[in-house]
């Protein structure tokens, strides 16, 4: 089960080679941060999971076998880390449309709850496969918080890992019977709940170059503050999100009264929407496996990080845009915390 080259780094690492440690869990460890996002939602979470999950890994390197692949055995330790931090919390991340219903657009979007209850959007690996992509968009990774721990781990260890039922069951201690009847709950329970067409799917269907045009579009309405431009673009049925805000407005004419009331028309202060400049400015990205933009707002002579908007289309209308108010988040999608003028 361990290629030569690996067995030379095995061996060295058990010998306390910490170097050689490295170079052998370093090619699965995008793969499990990803997964332990997956799991958990927040990739401040996830980040951390990783970390335990490889520090238990060095301390148990001695009781590997190889009867497994080292892949294998990586992801056991990463999955139940997780599970032992799903344990540990109060509740399970969600995203606004997840918290409460939608909330009247003229009152605006009221005040960020501290509490660390959102899903973290999650940045796009330029290696990563279709299937992976698909993955960590962000319904799908909504759907499985709903799930209890064990069913997620199972889920996607299964579906989106490949293990056999027998590797789940050995992995979570449980038998191939249970393993089974957990995948047929979670498929059921996550099927209600992600659309019928991914993003990935999506954008395919549109192809590159009507991509591009919706970015444009969109980014030039953003940035000259075109409500009208940017209401041509939404679904009827649209949602537009703010995390760490709660709330959430809904339809067409509710993203439009917001957008004009408050959006467009004032400047958010990282607490409250005042009037202001409000100028901005647009980065595209890949975030979740969906369009995405970081946007900068104008504020004591540059263009600081304020929100990475995430956007989920149907066909070529926007359906949701989910922004997610958290500057500290461009470090971890390789941007600048702020554009010169």
């Amino acid at each position: 089960m361990i290629a030569s080259d690996e067995r030379a780094l095995l061996d060295a690492a058990r010998d306390g080679d910490e170097n050689a440690f490295s170079r052998l869990v370093e090619p699965l460890e995008r793969q499990l941060h990803a997964h332990c996002y997956r799991m958990l939602g927040s990739l401040h979470d996830a980040e951390d999971a990783l970390q335990e999950a490889l520090l238990r890994a060095w301390r148990a390197l001695g009781r590997f076998e190889g009867r497994s692949s080292l892949r294998s055995w990586l992801y056991t330790i990463a999955t139940n880390t997780c599970l032992n931090v799903s344990k540990r919390r109060s509740r399970h991340r969600v995203l606004p449309l997840d918290y409460g219903p939608a909330a009247d657009p003229h009152e605006g979007p009221g005040r960020p709850l501290v509490e660390s209850v959102w899903i973290e959007p999650y940045p796009d690996d330029p290696e990563a496969t279709f299937e992976q992509r698909e993955s960590v968009e962000l319904a799908f990774v909504a759907a499985l918080q709903h799930l209890p721990a064990r069913q997620r781990a199972v889920l996607i260890m299964r579906e989106v890992l490949g293990f056999s039922a027998a590797e789940v069951a050995e992995a979570l201690e449980t038998t191939v019977a249970s393993v089974n009847s957990a995948l047929q709950r979670a498929r059921a329970a996550v099927d209600e709940r992600v659309p019928e067409v991914s993003q990935q799917e999506a954008l395919r269907a549109l192809g590159d170059d009507e991509v591009r045009e919706l970015v444009e579009r969109y980014t030039d309405a953003w940035e000259r503050g075109d409500v009208d431009g940017l209401v041509s673009m939404l679904a009827e049925d649209a949602v537009i999100a703010m995390p760490p805000m709660a709330t959430w407005f809904a339809g067409r004419d509710g993203v439009e009264t917001f957008l004009r009331e408050f959006a467009f028309a004032q400047r958010w202060t990282g607490e409250r929407f005042e009037a202001g400049d409000r100028r901005v400015r647009l980065v595209p990205i890949r975030a979740s496996g969906q369009l995405g933009f970081a946007t900068y707002r104008w504020q004591e002579g540059a263009f600081r990080a304020q929100a990475i908007q995430v956007l989920a289309l149907r066909g070529r209308e926007v359906v949701d845009i989910t922004g997610f108010v958290t500057p500290d988040a461009f470090a971890a999608f390789g941007l600048p915390g702020e554009l010169a003028a």
